[in-house]
This record gives structure tokens, sequence and C-alpha cells, in this order.
């Protein structure tokens, strides 16, 4: 007999005896700790009897922890992932540079701005930290209903443990993930909505094993002695494979992912629900994957980082150079009297201060404030990105959205688009329009059926059920696993057979997880065969309102591999109980595995209907004898309760059930095409973008919506890499292609069509061959794809020789390898889940919101955000140069041109926002240019505005307003010119206040001159920058600071001085002026150009326009 103990709040049962001190401690010490391998549940950690257990597993709490941070370790753990930034790190060692030698300037100069910098991303990181433990704490907190030794508990969802009974009511979120024992439902099952783990709103259905359906009371249930034999936890969604064994005596009963409650998900119309805890916390799979994605970098910032790099190699190379002539001048002229001598017993080490000093000087040369500006910049513009009204879908009542801020100007920057065709171009709404049963060809038309000949389709007369139709219909009406909601019929809410029927069917919502099965069943119904539901296993169906009934013998499910699925039914109608296997699926692999039927006519008839581009499936069924069912079922079952490779064994199981099939007929449905994709499709061609499909369809079908989606047109010569069956044929074709496309007229354009097993064949060994082929195609069209392939694809283009910025954009499961490959992935919010769009970076409802994403926000993304980089390091250069031809006047002396305060506040208070509001709202082009001109996308292409030339040329731009700065003001006070009233001669810190300010306002001028789009925040940004910096100027300069604040007040009363007379302004001004006259000449020669661009457009608009409906007119 079990003893049971009870551990505190916890609760654990053990064979014999109590748990010790340092079990306890044990546990606590690693209740966290992932436990490896299979794992055996005791249902309410009950043993079973005769069984002799010394203690039970320990696994992981039901505590749930997405915070990042604690109150003991934000402080190291955020200054530490900080500080691994190469810029904070920089001005770290050079503050503490500035504490350990004797340096010009405080060490205050570096250590405020790194404070202020490291400040402003701690409290950002700490307020989103506070967020997700406030998250945290309301789902740890939740109350939760266990049933513990037959009595009703209330506790916090994170007490659950695992074995733990616990009870869950209607919509209420399951706490952990849970194996269903049993329901309100006599049936034993449940309806559960995963939406916020899959996106998928359809009701799924929930089962619970036989023999526990009847446990509905808790002292029932307390009774329960059982365990659960179940696999390690593993984040795969649709995966699960356990046994529950009830003793020796009672055969172990599979488990699937059909009695599994996941946690996260939530209970629908069903009033409660008893469940077994198997995996909590941290071994949930919602959990699992709740893992972050593949950190991803933009090109922008890439770049940044080599201009930084560029920059401290310059410091490093002034402050020895700086070094190298200073003792080249104390040699040549010695060193003044007014100098006090240093002493210094180690000449190196005088070297190293000396040149560390002028490093300290120098500096400021990198931009501290950068990162965090931009950082700022992408999240407040990624708002942006979802309160686009344009691109908000009414359909899904989903507007766009961002996953991520870090990838706002890839945007603007792609070159390949990969694109998935159901779904994604289409509607993914399936309509069903033909078939085929043997020899004879079906057509849907006003909703009857009616049949097509050679010569006409018979509209007057009804199809007549012969037993090959009845045979092919009765497939269509049971193969698949279609769930009714009963919405008008008031004695059952839910799936399963009723009292009440509706005779059409018309009374029923058939929910499906594919809509290729939803369209079959309703099509079914406009033929009179109406399916009622599933109730005990008994799928009831109405045959010209004549009901018959099927026992659901086996779900034999699809897969990717199989390409199909398949249901074991055994007629109750029929004396003889026969069992028949009914199969649907892909073309060849139902053809294939077929031994009888018209299979040639009904290929052709498929090939038909794929060159009309509507979707096909292949109708079989096999007759079962009844020892060969015995044997295969016997296999089956041990197929599924086993625990090693057991969906290996079921997919060699399905095989051997899914052979020698009767070929029956085809069924084609049509997805149409999503409003807009051709004229989608031909913007982003003329904005240079390649476009490639990727789709798991067949190449007639591909190739037909290819063309109507303007994918293809008339004009492009189509190349073929398909049905290849070996290594050296794939390389034969390869290199005829590549042959033909490279000796052929440049002015062709071409498309490349391949399939999945060429593909393999030819990423194989040439892989660079292929590259190159698609390099020369403007489409490329790739069918029968794996979403492994898909995947390969995208991988093979984004690490090609060019190295472009790839987009991958697709709506369902198996788009997410090649969404997460791609440099920028973008989901639909279709109706196939959302795993695409909690894995993409970005999106939308429709595929048509990708022109305005591209060519609106990620032009003005990109542009924005070059800008913001080179005016960064450009502000810097005009202003700190200035301290390198300060030294060359000063015998090279370490002495600083500019006042600490300078220093401290040129970055962070007197530039910085003014360029943030800049990279927030600049519109440098209207949205109607971008969006209808496609082709500016391609100035911006291949990193332009951020490229070498352009930094040289802003820098150069810096360089010379620095000179102009510095050489005006000297040249000011030659010759015994004064610029106060009193005759006095400017002083050195007057002398660099000069410089300072005339600076400030070049550089925030300079701002206006690339500014083209001005509203309000723009105004204000710069009204409150100018009275920052006379009023902080004004308090810094009007009062005595005490040495612990100020190591100086050389510029006391001084400010009020310079800038008393009329003289300093004038001076200022006509500096100001001559610096950016090339600024002005340049915005004048831009404008000038687009001015005329502008005109051209709009001469050739409309004839723009009628070409892109033209070419998508000859796609179609």
């Amino acid at each position: 007999m079990a003893q049971n103990v009870q551990e505190g709040e916890g609760y654990r049962r053990f064979g014999s005896g109590l748990i010790t001190q340092t079990q306890k401690l044990k546990k606590r010490l690693f209740s966290r700790r992932r436990h490896e391998g299979d794992r055996t549940v005791y249902i309410d950690n009950q043993i079973l009897p005769g069984e002799s257990v010394e203690k039970l597993p320990v696994y992981p709490d039901n505590t749930v922890v997405s915070s990042k941070y604690t109150i003991i370790t934000f402080l190291p753990k955020n200054l530490f992932e900080q500080l691994r930034r190469v810029a904070n790190f920089y001005f770290l060692c050079v503050a503490l540079i500035q504490f350990v030698i004797d340096t010009p300037v405080t060490p205050l100069t570096s250590i405020l701005p790194l404070g202020f910098v490291i400040a402003v991303t701690a409290i950002k990181q700490g307020y989103e930290d506070w967020l997700r433990h406030r998250a945290d704490n309301e789902v740890n907190n939740r109350p939760a209903y266990i049933i513990r030794n037959g009595q009703h508990h209330d506790v916090s969802a994170k007490d659950i443990k695992v074995g733990d009974l616990v009870k869950v009511l209607v919509n209420e979120e399951f706490p952990c993930d849970l194996v269903l024992l049993s329901s309100e439902d006599p049936q034993g099952q449940c309806f559960v909505t995963t939406a916020n783990l899959d996106g998928e709103t359809n009701l799924k259905t929930q089962y619970c094993l036989q023999e526990t359906r009847g446990l509905s009371t808790p002292a029932q249930l307390g009774s329960l002695r059982a365990k659960i034999k179940c696999k390690a936890p593993i984040p795969d969604l649709y995966t699960f494979e356990g046994v529950m064994e009830f003793g020796p005596e009672i055969e172990a009963k599979p488990l699937s992912l059909e009695n599994l409650l996941l946690r996260g998900a939530r209970l629908k119309n069903t009033a409660y629900i008893y469940g077994c805890a198997v995996y909590t916390g941290i071994d949930t799979k919602m959990a699992l994957n709740s893992k972050a994605k593949k950190q991803k970098f933009s090109r922008v910032e890439k770049k940044m980082n080599a201009f930084l790099i560029v920059f401290l190699i310059i410091l490093l190379g002034e402050s020895v150079l700086s070094t190298g002539l200073k003792y080249w001048f104390e040699d040549t002229y010695g060193v003044f009297p007014f100098v006090t001598k240093e002493s210094f017993s180690n000449e190196a080490l005088k070297a190293i201060e000396t040149a560390l000093a002028f490093m300290v000087i120098y500096n400021y040369i990198i931009p501290i404030s950068l990162y965090v500006t931009v950082e700022l910049q992408k999240f407040l513009g990624s708002i942006f990105f979802g309160w686009d009204v344009e691109m908000y879908d009414p359909s899904v009542d989903e507007r766009a959205k961002a996953n991520t801020s870090d990838l706002n100007e890839e945007l603007g920057q792609v070159e390949y688009l990969f694109t998935d065709k159901t779904g994604t171009l289409t509607e993914n709404t399936m309509a069903f329009r033909r078939c085929c049963i043997g020899k004879r060809q079906f057509e849907m038309i006003d909703g009857h059926l009616c049949e097509r000949t050679p010569e006409q389709i018979d509209l007057n007369h009804a199809v007549t059920f012969t037993n090959e139709i009845n045979e092919f219909i009765r497939v269509l009406s049971l193969c698949h696993t279609v769930r009714v909601d009963r919405h008008n019929l008031e004695s059952k809410t839910q799936n399963g057979a009723s009292s009440q029927y509706s005779p059409t069917g018309e009374d029923y919502e058939y929910q499906a997880s594919s809509p290729d099965e939803k369209a079959l069943v309703e099509a079914c119904c406009r033929f009179g065969v109406v399916y009622h539901g599933t109730n005990d296993d008994i799928m009831e169906v109405s045959f010209q309102q004549k009901m018959k009934k099927f026992k659901l013998l086996h779900t034999l499910p699809f897969d990717p591999t199989r390409k199909r699925m398949s249901v074991i039914i055994q007629d109750l109608d029929d004396l003889e109980d026969t069992k028949y296997l009914l199969c649907k699926g892909a073309d060849m692999a139902v053809i294939d595995k077929s031994v009888t039927g018209e299979k040639v006519e009904i290929q052709n008839m498929i090939d038909e209907y794929a060159e009309f581009g509507l979707r096909t499936l292949s109708i079989a069924q096999r007759k079962l004898e009844e020892k060969e069912y015995e044997d295969l079922d016997r296999r089956l079952m041990e197929a599924r309760r086993s625990l090693v490779q057991r969906n290996e064994k079921l997919s060699d199981m399905y095989r051997e059930f899914e052979t020698k099939l009767h070929l029956l007929g085809a069924t084609a449905v049509e997805d149409k095409l999503q409003h807009e994709v051709p004229q989608t499709i031909e913007a982003l061609r003329m904005a240079g973008i390649k476009v490639w499909v990727l789709t798991g369809d067949k190449e007639e079908t591909a190739v037909n919506i290819s063309h109507a989606a303007g994918h293809f047109n008339s004009d492009m010569e189509e190349l073929r890499l398909t049905q290849v069956r070996s290594q050296e044929q794939s390389d034969e074709q390869l290199k005829t292609l590549l042959q033909s496309v490279t000796l052929s007229d440049q002015d062709t354009e071409y498309a490349l069509i391949i399939d999945g097993q060429s593909l393999a064949y030819a990423l194989k060994d040439h892989s660079d061959w292929l590259c190159q082929l698609c390099s020369k195609c403007v489409a490329v069209l790739c069918c029968r794809m794996s979403p492994l392939q898909k995947a390969q694809i995208v991988a093979m283009i984004k690490n090609s020789k060019s190295k472009p910025v790839t987009a991958a954009i697709g709506d369902g499961a198996n788009d997410v390898s090649m969404i997460q490959e791609a440099d920028v992935g973008f989901g639909i919010m279709g109706k196939e889940g959302r795993q695409a769009v909690r894995n993409s970076d970005f999106a939308f409802g429709k595929f048509r919101f990708l022109r305005r994403a591209l060519l609106l926000h990620g032009h003005l993304y990109y542009t924005r955000i070059a800008v913001l980089v080179q005016y960064f390091f450009y502000k810097n250069v005009a202003w700190i140069t200035g301290q390198l031809l300060y030294a060359i006047f000063s015998s090279w002396s370490e002495q600083s041109l500019f006042d600490a305060f300078y220093l401290l506040c040129y970055n962070l208070c007197f530039t910085s926002l003014p360029i943030l509001i800049y990279g927030i709202f600049e519109q440098h082009k209207t949205k109607e240019a971008l969006l209808n001109n496609p082709s500016l996308y391609k100035s911006i292409a291949r990193n332009a505005t951020l490229n070498w030339i352009e930094f040289f040329k802003w820098n150069f731009l810096g360089l010379w307003h620095c000179c102009v700065f510095f050489f005006g003001t000297y040249l000011l006070q030659q010759n015994g010119v004064s610029l106060y009233s009193t005759g006095e001669t400017l002083g050195n810190f007057d002398f660099g206040s000069l410089i300072y300010f005339t600076c400030l306002g070049t550089v925030n001028i300079k701002l206006m001159l690339v500014t083209y789009y001005w509203c309000l925040p723009t105004f204000l940004s710069y009204i409150i920058t100018f009275i920052g910096i006379i009023l902080l100027t004004a308090v810094y300069t009007n009062l005595f600071w005490p040495a612990a604040v100020a190591s100086s007040n050389s510029l006391y009363k001084s400010i009020a001085q310079l800038y008393s007379g009329a003289a300093t302004w004038l001076a200022m001004i006509l500096m100001v002026v001559l610096a950016l006259l090339p600024d002005i000449l340049i915005r004048a020669v831009k404008d000038i150009r687009w001015s005329q661009q502008e005109m051209k457009w709009h001469r050739e608009g409309k004839m723009n326009r009628a070409s892109i409906v033209t070419t998508c007119c000859r796609g179609k």
C-alpha cells in the first residue's frame, strides 16, 4: 500500500518513508532543471498496486519565468550586456584613463555621457522586464483547481506539480500540459482553441481514453491508479507520444496529440475537463516555443560598425601622430620656459601617458550617443508601421505589425523576394469546381453537378448516381477530420450526432484545419450527401436524406512525406460489416499506390485541371479483408504504443495500409488570386526586386498561377529544369541551360521553372551553376518544394557572391523555415494558422501590402537611418577636428580647446534631439511619389546612401566646416583685431567658445538643409535645442561652480562678454554661411534634378500605369 507524504505546500507521494531534509533542499535547488529522457508520471502521484518505487522523479515546477533580470542581477547583468558594445566599452576605458593619468579635461566629460547612455538603455530594458515580471506574476498566481487524494483543493497555478489532477472550466486557459482524462461530455471529448499557440481560430476536438472518460467526480478520480509514460519535453506543438498503463492485467493504451491539452490553449463549449499534468513550467510546449528567434542584423548596422572601426583607427593614428610630433617639436625647438618640466624616470611611460592624453581629447570623434539614438529611432519608427491604416485588413480585423524594430531599414534594401503561393498569392478560400470519376468528367455550375463531355456540358439533366459515383462521394464525405458546429440546432452545439439533423446541412458550420477538406464536404452537401458529425466513433452521413452509419476504426493523418491521408471505416449498414480504407492526397502520392482504376485517363484530367490553375486531389479506396485488417490493426496498435521511434513505425504502418488502392477519380478546387497581386509583383519588379515563387503545388498549377499573377508574362522565355532523375542528367541540363542563357541576346528575359527533385540534384554538386543560372533570370518558379528546400533556396541566394538582401513571405507552418532563413521575413495573417506570423519580422493581412511595406516604409526607414548615421559621424568630425588643429598651434600640447561643459553637452544636449526627430518623421519624397514610381527604390539599393563615397563626402564636408570655423576665428584675431569693444583679444576659452557655437549653428542648419518634411515635432526640436543651448550656457557661465562640479571656472561671465558686440555675431554668421555654401549648392542641384524628374514622370505617368496594367493582363 502506497504511503502518502505531503511536503510543505508541495505535494509528493512515495512508496515508503519520508522525504529527508537533504532531498528537500536538493529539490529546491534543482526544481527548474530539465529532467532528461522518457518520463513516467504517476496519476495523482499514486503508484500502481504491486509496484515498489523508492522516490518519484523531480520535475520543474509550474512557475513561469519570462523575465530576464531580478532585483539582484539587474545591475551587474545589464551593465555587462551594455559594456559588451564596442563604443560603450571604449568610453569606459577612456574614462578610466582619465582617472589614472593627468588629462586636460575632467573625467566627467566621459563618465556623464556614458552614464546617460547606459542609464537610458537600462531604464528602457528595466521597464520592459518589469512588464514581463508583471505578466509572469499574473499567470503564476491564477487560481487553479486540483484533486489530491480524492479531495478538491484551490491553489495557484504555480503550485501545480507533475502528476496532479487538474480541473479546468470553460473559457479558461490550461495552466500546464495535461493529458485529458474526462470531461463534461459523455463521449469524453472537449473543444479547444489554440489561437495563442499557432493562431488557428477554428475549434479543435480533443479526446480522452475510453477507460477514463467515466471518471467525473473527485472521488472517482482519486481511486484511479495509472501511470503515463511519455517522451521527454520537445517544442514540436504537433507531436506527443505516450501510453497509459493501468497495471499488468490491462493492456496499455496509446496516447497521442489528440489526448493532450496544451498550456496556452483555451477550453471552449465544454463545461469542464479533468486532466493529469505531464509537462509543467519550462517543460511545457508553449515555454519551449518561447525561445528568441535567430538574431538578424541589418546592413546599416554592419556598415555603422565598419565606420566606427575606421574612426577608432583614425583616433589611434591621430594620438600616435600627435605624440610623435610633440617629441619632434620639443627636440627641435625645446620646451618653453613657462612650461613646467615633467619628471619621468621612464621615457616609454611618459610617451604612453602623452598618447593617452591626446586620445582623451580626440576621443569625442566617436559619437557616444549614436547607439542609443539609433535604438530609440528604430523603436519609435516601428510604431508607425502598425499605425498605417492603409495596411489594415478588415477581413481578419488585423493591422500590420512589426515583430522587431531591428530590421526597419532592411525593408529598403530587399533585392530578392521569395513568396509562397497558396494563401500568400491566393486567397486560400477553396471552391469545388471540377472532378473526374473513372472516365467521366463533372463540373460544378450554379451549385449543380453537371456532366462534361468533349462536346458539351449537360445542363439539363441531373446526374444519375451510379455505384462508382457513390463510392467516390463516400470518400469525400468520410475521409477528413472536419468537425460540425450546430449553431441553429439548440439541442447540441458541438461536434457529434444529435437527435435533430439538418437534412441539407445549411444549419451546420463545418470547421476544418484544411480549406480543401471543408470545400469538399460542403460540395457533398450540394450533391445531397450531408455529413452530420461523429458520435462515439460513429460517423453519420445522409445520402439523399437516407441516413447511413460508419464506424471510424482508424485515422491515418496527413503528413508532408506521404502527402496523403486515409481513414479506415466499417460500414454498419452492410450485413458483412465490410471494412474500407478511404484515401485522398496528392496525385502521384495516390496514383503510384493504385493498382486498379483508370490511371492514365485520370492523370490526363489532373494535368488538364492544373493548366487552369486548379488544386487537385486524387481519390482512392481499398477493401480490407478481415484477416488482413486484424493483422494490420494489431501491428498498428503496437506502433502507437511504442515510445521508441513511434513516428517512423507509424509511417511504415500507414504505407502498408495505403497499398493496392483502387483509383476512383480526382477533384479540382479553385483558389483565387488575392486582390492586386499582379500589380504588386510588377511594381516590385520595376523596383529592381526579383520575385521567386516557391510552392509545393505541381508544375502545371504553379505555372498557370505565375502567369495569372504577372510573375510570368508572354515576353519571357521559359526555361525548365524539371523531371530530372539522376545526377548526370541534372549536370547536363544545368550546363545546357547556362550556356544557352550566356550566349543569347542580352535583351531576352528568362523565367526558370524547377521542381523539388531536380533541385535536390542541382544543389548537391553544382549549386554555383544553379545560382548563376538563376541570377540571369527575371523570374524563378520552384514547384513541388518541401519546407526544407524552400529554406535551402533562400540560403543559396543569400550566401551567394553578391550577398544580396533576401526577403521571404508566407502564411503557413511550411513557410517558417524560409522566413527565418531570409534576411527579412514577412508573415501573412491567413487561414493556415499563425506560425508564419509568429516567426516573422513583419506581418500583415494581404500580399498587396508588401508594396507599401517596401516601397514606402522601407524607403523612408532606410533613408532616415542612413542620414542619421552619416550625420552623427559628420557632426563630430566638424567639431572635434578643431582639437587637432589647435594642437598644431599650441606646440602639440595636450591643452583642450573646449571647456568640459562643451565636451559634455555637445552630443547629449545640443545636437541630439533634431536628428532623432528627423529619423522618425522625415519624408524626403512624398508617399505618392514613392508608391507611383517604384524605380526610386533602386536609388537606395545596395546600401547606396551609406557607401564609402557618401561616407567620405559627408566627412569631407565636416573637415571643410571645421577648417572654416577654426581658421576663420584664427584669422579674426590676427594683426591685433579685437571683437571686444574694450580692445581685448580673445582668450583661449573665448577662442574655443566662438568655434564651438559656430559649429553648433552650422551642424544644426546643415541638418535643416537635408530636411524635406517639416512638421510640428521638427520645428519644436530645433526650438527646444536652441533654447536649451542658450539657457544651459547662461546657467553654466553665470554661476561660479565649486571644484567638485567643475574643474575650472574659465568661462565665468565670458560668454556674455563675447556675444555682447555685433562683431562676434557678424563673424559667426559669415563663417556659418561660408561653411554651408557647398551644402547649399548640393541641395540646389539635387532639388533641380528632382523637379526635372518629377516633370518627366508626370508626363509619362499615364503611360507607366498603363504599362503595369498591360503587363498584368499579359500574365493572365
